[in-house]
Order: structure tokens, then sequence, then C-alpha cells
């Protein structure tokens, strides 16, 4: 019999993008250890040709190496799997019931200006734009909730309008309402950067950089600002900002070496460390480690911008290691040598601190493309890598928006025609489609005209 796998585990390892890795459909601990350590392996046996960037500008997609380690994956998963769940279930939870009722979607229409947003998962910034209604309006979603338990006759509805008011009006919901919607908000910003169609390698290190510095400065400061944030939102809800202390639970030892855990007294630094530090942690180690690579070709192109700062022997070695890397079967795309001559002969620049967008474009002005060949390859090498990928932002790929879609009942060319639909749509819309109809029911039509 097959053994039954862990459901916690297994939901937020699809969450965070695991199930790819493992080729399974429910990867159970030990193979999700294992397909992740193979895939560092091969990864890294690999012999690199071509500055490879491993991009995805998402909170989500955490793959910390010591959270898949086999001694602390399962305690890791269920433990971030459960604080996310915790708190986005609520959020679930509200929309759902507002959205199930007209008459309950107007009475908080009625209380508030930004509406509940629901999670999708094919758009990053539904995320951020889910948690802002509680950030901004939490009093007034929890009077809307407090009107729909007052006025309506079913008593399901009623005790959930009234679980779901207790829940928002709670100090922990709003704590953890303002470090989740503090964290989401950094990393959106970078996320919408990362997209921007000028982006390239090293504006691209130095935004992760600050990304990274803004998540350390927020990890030693954020949580107390988060509680004097939390304390007006329970000001305006009119609730007293105090944290509830949960009973201890007894466990049973099985050997008589084992020792209890050492309990939190204090409700609040339970929350600290077991909410507030691991989210951060984990956004934190998602972003070093998803961008490694992408720093690394960062510093391997860092020659074609900080070159006037180099000395001769310095400048030579990172010349001939970029012209090392674009090396390929016995051909490379760069001279190393006619490289270094054509940098040090380069003619002044305006400035000394320029991107490579503003290098190369100083070059066509000047029409010095000719004369300076292996740099300007170089340049253009380096502004053409991608720091992103569609898959980031599910809906910038038509084609996966539409597979999500009634994908069961939809053979593979009608997806192909509706995605090159939707891409041109400037052109679909100005095809007379009832024409087309016309001419399609009359060849389908299955009832004979006699």
């Amino acid at each position: 019999m097959e053994k039954k796998r862990s459901k916690p585990s297994w939901a937020l390892l699809k969450y965070f993008g695991a199930s790819s890795a493992t080729g399974q459909d429910e990867p159970t601990t030990s193979t999700a250890t294992q397909a992740f350590s193979g895939m560092v392996s091969t990864l890294h046996d690999e012999p690199t040709t071509s500055p490879a960037t491993h991009m995805s500008p998402q909170i989500s997609d955490i793959e910390d190496e010591d959270l898949f380690t086999t001694g602390q994956l399962q305690f890791n998963v269920i433990l971030i799997f459960l604080i996310i769940y915790d708190y986005f279930g609520v959020l679930q939870k509200l929309y759902t019931l507002f959205s199930a009722s007209t008459q309950r979607w107007a009475i908080l229409k009625n209380h508030v200006s930004i509406t509940l947003k629901m999670w999708a998962e094919t758009r990053w910034e539904s995320k951020v734009k889910s948690v802002e209604p509680m950030r901004y309006q939490g009093a007034a979603v929890r009077d809307a909730l407090i009107e729909v338990r007052d006025h309506t006759k079913d008593p399901a509805i009623k005790a959930e309008a009234q679980s779901l008011s207790e829940e928002v009006g709670s100090y922990r919901f709003s704590i953890c309402t303002v470090v989740w919607y503090d964290m989401l908000s950094a990393i959106q910003h970078a996320s919408k950067l990362m997209q921007s169609p000028n982006m390239h390698v090293d504006l691209a290190v130095s935004l992760l950089k600050k990304t990274e510095r803004d998540l350390q400065s927020y990890r030693a400061t954020g949580f107390v600002t988060a509680q004097m944030a939390a304390k007006e939102i329970c000001e305006d809800m009119n609730v007293e900002a105090v944290l509830k202390q949960k009973r201890l639970r007894s466990t049973k030892r099985h050997f008589s070496y084992e020792s209890h855990d050492e309990p939190f007294s204090d409700a609040l630094r339970k929350l600290g460390v077991e909410f507030f530090n691991v989210v951060v942690d984990a956004a934190t180690s998602a972003i070093k480690e998803r961008f490694s690579t992408l720093e690394n070709v960062g510093k391997k192109f860092g020659v074609l911008t900080n070159f006037p700062s180099l000395a001769d022997v310095e400048l030579t070695d990172q010349c001939e290691a970029l012209a090392t890397t674009l090396h390929f079967k016995g051909h490379s795309d760069l001279d190393s040598k006619e490289l270094v001559q054509e940098i040090k002969n380069f003619p002044d620049l305006p400035s000394k601190t320029m991107s490579l967008l503003e290098l190369i474009t100083f070059m066509d002005d000047k029409d010095l493309s000719e004369i300076y060949p292996n740099f300007w390859t170089a340049l253009r090498i380096a502004l053409t890598l991608p720091v992103t990928v569609a898959q980031a932002e599910r809906s910038f790929s038509k084609l996966k928006l539409i597979k999500s879609y009634l994908r069961s009942t939809m053979s593979q060319d009608r997806l192909t025609g509706l995605a090159v639909i939707s891409i041109n749509h400037l052109i679909g819309e100005q095809i007379a489609y009832d024409d087309i109809i016309d001419d399609f029911a009359s060849r389908k039509a299955r009832k004979v005209r006699f």
C-alpha cells in the first residue's frame, strides 16, 4: 500500500513551485529533498558555456537549501505553510463571504473604497492587493462584517461573519497584516522594475542588493514598527491591542532523556520568533539564492562599466575572464587582447559612472561600433541578457493564462488560436466576427433543411 503523503507539506511545495523539480503529482518529503539536492549538484557539475541567469522576482519561489535539508525540511515546510495559510486563508474567507452574495457585496461597498481582492496565483500583484484593504481599511471591513452578522438570517453566514469579525479585530491579525503588506510591497516594487523593458544586468544587480539590504534592515526594526501600526489599526476598530496567551499543550515523551521545549512566556515574543523572523528570513534567503547567478554574471560583465578605475593588470585579467565566459567549442565572441586595447584607447566619457545602456548609446551616437567592435559586441551581449522571465508574472504569458482556463475541454488548435488572437488583440478588434460565425454555423449545423 502506498504511504500516505503529508498534505501540508505537499500543499506548500506546490505553492512554492517545488513540484516541477520532482516530476510527481504529490511529492513526499524524501523525494523533494532528493530532487532538490540532485538538481543543485547537476547545475554545479554542468560546465558553463554561456552566462546563464536564473531569474524570477517572486518571494514565493523560496528555494533556500537550508529549508530543504533532510533534518529540517518537514518542520520548516509545515511551519511556513501554517503561517501563510493562517493569514491568507482568512483573506480568502473574507472575499468568499462577501462575493458570494450581491447584498453582502453591496454592504461591503458602502463601508470601504478599496474592495477586497482575490489572491490569484497567476498574478503577482494580487498578493499585495489582497492585503491592501486590510492594511488601510481594516476597521471598515470589520464594520461590514458586523452589519452582515446583524442583518443576515442564515445561521451559517451569521456564525462565519462573527468569527471573521473577531479574527480581523485581533491584535495578532493586525500585526500580521502590517508585516505582510510591508514585505510584499517591497518585493512588488522590485518585481515591477525587474520586468521593465529597459532593465539590464548591472541595474538588476544593484536593485536586488538594495532589496536585500531593505529586508535585512526591516528584520531589525520592522517588528517594532509593525506593532505601532497595528495599535493604530486597533484604535480605529476600538478594540484592545493585546495578544492572547494560548494554553501550552502537553506532549508525551517517548524516552526518558527527552526534555520539554522551553515555552515562550511572552506571546508577543513568540509571534516575533515564529512568524516575523521566519517570514523575513525566508524572503531574504530567497533573494540571495535565486539571484546569486545573476550577481555572478554581473561581476563578469563589470569590466564594461568600471574600466576607467581599473589598473592595467586587473583590466587584462577581467577581459580574459569575460572572453572565457563567452567561449564555446573553440570559438569566442570576443578577442581578449583586442578588447583590452580597445578599452585602453576608448575616448573620454562624459561621466565617470555610466550604465551599460548609456555606454552603448554613447557609442551609437558617435558611430564608434566599427572602431571598437569587441567592446560593442560585449555591450550588446550584456544588454540582451534577460534579467527576468515571463513565468515570473504569469499574466505576461497569454498562453499560460489560457491554459489555466478550461484546459480540459480545449484542443491544442483552439488553444493556439486563442493565444494568437489575444497577442494580436489590436488586429482582432478590427475583424468582423459575425460573418465568420455565420459561416462556421452553416458548416457545423447538425440540422438538415428540407
